[in-house]
């Protein structure tokens, strides 16, 4: 499982032109789910994002995980395991099935819901969206449940 964690000032996520979630100040998070992924690459995922020292302490320091003052906009993106191995058009074999991919992707909408008191909104799978956000610092952070070293 993959997470692109932006940092953002605001957000927002349409579908055919209608607003469907929006945050203020907090962390976008782009999802993508790998067809060998299971509840233990959830679970861990979702810790780690939930615990993301990435916010400013009174010292300006990034020492302070998300506050439920603050807010989560959850994206899947199947396109976080786009390869290039064989040219320039990227192959999506190594993504989830959809029944798969959907399956998880709500498993982590409802554990972030679950351990996160602050606004949490998404967007809808396998739509076609169009998001806009103001990146704070700019501060994004790639997590990779397969790749647990870095």
């Amino acid at each position: 499982m993959r997470a692109l964690v932006r940092r953002v000032r605001n957000a927002r996520v349409l579908v055919s032109e209608k607003k469907v979630g929006s945050i203020q100040d907090g962390i976008l998070i782009y999802l993508g789910v790998h067809s060998d992924d299971h509840n233990e690459d959830l679970s861990w995922i979702i810790k780690k994002i939930l615990g993301l020292r990435v916010f400013e302490d009174g010292e300006g320091q990034m020492n302070r995980s998300i506050s439920p003052q603050q807010g989560i906009l959850l994206i899947s993106q199947f396109t976080l395991f786009g390869n290039l191995r064989k040219g320039c058009r990227p192959s999506f074999n190594q993504a989830a099935n959809p029944i798969t991919g959907k399956m998880l992707y709500e498993q982590g909408l409802a554990q972030i819901k679950e351990h996160f008191e602050g606004d949490v909104q998404s967007g809808v799978f396998g739509a076609n969206m169009q998001i806009h956000a103001v990146d704070d610092g700019p501060v994004t952070i790639w997590i990779d449940s397969k790749n647990r070293s870095y």
